[in-house]
């Protein structure tokens, strides 16, 4: 069976960024499993898989706009470092909720004297990725 948009899909996969630095990987251990559309993973992410079939490997690269998207410098935040009631470092995640109470999290890039500056961008927007799968399994869904 090849893989279609009513799959069950099981498969190995590996995240890299373009400069070879691995984002994730399940090689090592179970592969995952999800149902095409389901919202595991990202629509351009899934789109590739199609026609794919038990036992096929490939690496597909993956531009900005089709991953995470670009970076967005007005998702780059500055606050008054006195909104932060923890002890905080540069690279840090912090969570905040916006004005719906949705959490949105955050990535602490610089910390001065009386500024923080956050960055709300995904952590993988901008680059470009590699992904590489191994599918296993290909059943109806």
């Amino acid at each position: 069976m090849t893989i279609n948009e009513q799959s069950r899909i099981t498969l190995h996969f590996e995240l890299a960024l373009a400069d070879g630095q691995l984002v994730d990987s399940n090689f090592d251990g179970a592969p995952a499993q999800f149902v095409y559309g389901d919202g595991s993973l990202l629509p351009e992410f899934e789109a590739v898989l199609i026609g794919m079939s038990a036992g096929d490997e490939a690496s597909f690269s993956m531009a900005p706009e089709k991953a995470f998207g670009a970076h967005n410098p007005s998702n780059v935040q500055t606050m008054a470092r006195g909104q932060f009631g923890i002890d905080i470092e540069e690279g840090m995640v912090v969570s905040f909720a916006d004005q719906a109470k949705n959490e949105l999290p955050g990535v602490i890039k610089s910390i001065g004297e009386q500024q923080v500056e956050v960055d709300f961008n995904h952590p993988l927007a901008g680059h470009t990725l590699i992904y590489r799968v191994k599918i296993v399994a290909v059943e109806e869904a």
